[in-house]
This record gives C-alpha cells, sequence and structure tokens, in this order.
C-alpha cells in the first residue's frame, strides 16, 4: 500500500494562518464556550488551509473566517443535543486570556455573563453577531460565512444586538476594581462575616456552578440569601485550599488548588454600582485540567 503523500506548505503560508490564529481562535471561542473545541476547530482550519488552493485565495483572512464559522456551527448543532443532557447548570470553560489594557469592552465579550448571553442567541445570530459587531467584518463577508443574504445578515446582527442590548450582560469594570473586590471577597469568605459579604454583593446576586455530574455543586443557580448562605460555609468547604489571582476570560479570577491541582475557578460579572452581581464557579474537573495557576502580578 502506498503511502498517503505529505501536504507541503510554504512558511509564507504558514505565516499567513499564524497571523490569523489568534483572531480564529477568539472567534471559535465566543462562539462555542469551550477552548478545547475552539482548538479542534482552529485545527482543523489549518489542515483545510494546508489542502486549498492557496495561490488562488484573494483574501485568506475572509476564507479562514468562513472555515471556522462554518466548522463552529457544525459543533453548536452537536453539543446542543448534549447539553439536554448536562447535569446542572453549564457554564463555559475558563480561559486564561488577559484583559488588554488599551480595549475592556473587547475583553468583556470574553467574559462569563456575556458568553452566557451569546447561549440564548440563535447559532447563527451568534456568529453574524460575533462576526459583524466584535470582528467587524463585513456583512459582505458574513453573508459568505454564513451562506445567506446580506439582508438576511443584517437582520440576525440586528435581532442579535437588541438582545445584547435588552440583557446588558456585562460592565466594563476598570482591572483596578476586579482585582480590589477579588481581594475583599476572598477575605470576606475566609471570615465568613455576614456584613463584610453583603457589602460586596448586588441585593440581586446570582450564584451559578457547574460540576457537570462530576464535581460537587448546586444544581440550581442561587440568588439572594442563598447566595449569603453558601458563601457564609464557603470558607469551612475551601479552606485546604490555596487562592491564586490570575488573568482568566479577558478580566480577573481566582484558581482554588490543592496539592497543584485545580480544584474550581470563581470569577464575577459587575453591576452598574461596581458591586458583584454574578458569581461563577467551575467545578467540572474536564474544564479545569488545562488551567495553570500563574500569578497576575
Amino acid at each position: 500500500m502506498s503511502r498517503p503523500a505529505m501536504i507541503e506548505i510554504s512558511r509564507d503560508h504558514v505565516a499567513v494562518f499564524e497571523e490569523a490564529r489568534p483572531s480564529l481562535m477568539g472567534l471559535a471561542y465566543r462562539i462555542l464556550g469551550s477552548r478545547a473545541d475552539a482548538e479542534d476547530v482552529v485545527q482543523d482550519c489549518f489542515i483545510k488551509w494546508s489542502e486549498a488552493d492557496r495561490d488562488a485565495i484573494d483574501r485568506p483572512t475572509a476564507w479562514l473566517t468562513t472555515v471556522c464559522t462554518r466548522r463552529c456551527l457544525d459543533i453548536l448543532r452537536a453539543s446542543d443535543r448534549k447539553r439536554v443532557d448536562y447535569v446542572g447548570p453549564w457554564l463555559p470553560e475558563p480561559i486564561q486570556i488577559a484583559a488588554p489594557a488599551p480595549d475592556l469592552e473587547l475583553a468583556g465579550t470574553l467574559g462569563t455573563a456575556f458568553l452566557l448571553m451569546l447561549e440564548r442567541l440563535s447559532p447563527k445570530e451568534r456568529a453574524a453577531y460575533l462576526l459583524h459587531d466584535i470582528f467587524e467584518r463585513s456583512y459582505a463577508d458574513i453573508a459568505a460565512a454564513l451562506d445567506l443574504e446580506e439582508a438576511a445578515c443584517r437582520q440576525l446582527v440586528s435581532r442579535a444586538r437588541t438582545h445584547v442590548n435588552q440583557d446588558k450582560p456585562r460592565y466594563v469594570t476598570p482591572l483596578e476594581t476586579q482585582d480590589r473586590l477579588l481581594h475583599a471577597f476572598h477575605s470576606a469568605v475566609e471570615t465568613g462575616d455576614p456584613a463584610e459579604l453583603a457589602a460586596l454583593l448586588s441585593s440581586d446576586v446570582r450564584l451559578t456552578a457547574d460540576g457537570g455530574g462530576k464535581a460537587v455543586a448546586s444544581l440550581r443557580v442561587l440568588d439572594g440569601q442563598h447566595v449569603m448562605t453558601f458563601l457564609r460555609h464557603a470558607g469551612q468547604w475551601w479552606k485546604d485550599y490555596a487562592w491564586t489571582f490570575v488573568d482568566m476570560n479577558g478580566g480577573r479570577g481566582a484558581i482554588l488548588t490543592k496539592e497543584g491541582a485545580p480544584q474550581l475557578t470563581i470569577t464575577f460579572a459587575c453591576d452598574a454600582e461596581g458591586r458583584i452581581g454574578e458569581i461563577f464557579i467551575m467545578r467540572n474537573p474536564d474544564k479545569l485540567a488545562h488551567l495553570e495557576p500563574v500569578v497576575i502580578h
């Protein structure tokens, strides 16, 4: 049996792909909410790029964006069926991407609250909105990626933008404020002081924990006084864990480890007054395996 021919690709063509890689990864992660799936999509894009008639492609970035978007939509259709059987609340997989200081607005689109809001859009609404409003692609490029007319893409973006504006999934919170809240939250959880905790939390605070049926976590979203009760006990539950403050999902977060192994992550979403409005706790070990407790300072 003859061996398959090796795919040859020039350094220039590799360089073109590597220049596009961060954007492709950012798009795939925002659409899918999974680092592992996003990495698979980017690898699929590279394979298709390697096999394509690259010299005949006039606009490589647009071509790669189309391949990436279509592969993400394929995965979404499959994952929607799997999500039905998921145990407890689902949260996006944490990803250790720093918040770029000049563009906190863009960094906010990596936040858990924003990614959960995107989950409420249809797959094509999600893709069209991200491509146009976040990655600033033209409607012509979006139409090519989604195999739709430009008018239909404009409608998708308009509907998605309406949902985003209604839900107000994020406020741009300065990193200094996030750092202060994280340290104060850590102190309050360790002491279990209700007054100290209440001063940090919005009156309608919610707490969502993702255990995926593989780790102990609440099977429903907690709110109000239930959040306070949880946090007053958390200091005891987490007393053997080491806290490390890290760059996560475009902002600040914490990884709690035991003997160097991640046990959970904590990230927040803040309200307009700079108080904690949403607490997101990742306990699913499958979504923690890739994390590294690298200190931010």
